[in-house]
């Protein structure tokens, strides 16, 4: 498990969903979103068994958090470290 900082948001890179590397904003600055997929119960909890175990929210950012997110996410390395393990 590892955490991004964000200017003030720390995001869990387990509950990333999507990156949307691609975006521009009004302004025409370029953006970056990432989809996160927020925890509604407890995982583990074999008796309340749902299809909605999470809720999924854009977090869009600009300038330069949307810069540094670009480089992350582009590093070969860091894409690999956030690939679920295959068994």
């Amino acid at each position: 498990m590892a955490f991004i900082k964000i200017d003030n948001i720390v995001v869990n890179t387990n509950y990333i969903a999507a990156i949307r590397l691609q975006d521009r904003v009004r302004s025409e600055e370029e953006s970056v979103s990432l989809l996160i997929a927020i925890p509604t119960t407890t995982l583990f909890q074999e008796d309340s068994i749902s299809s909605n175990l999470y809720h999924y929210e854009w977090i869009e950012f600009t300038g330069a958090a949307a810069r540094a997110l670009r480089d992350y996410f582009t590093s070969f390395n860091n894409v690999i470290d956030l690939l679920p393990l295959c068994h």
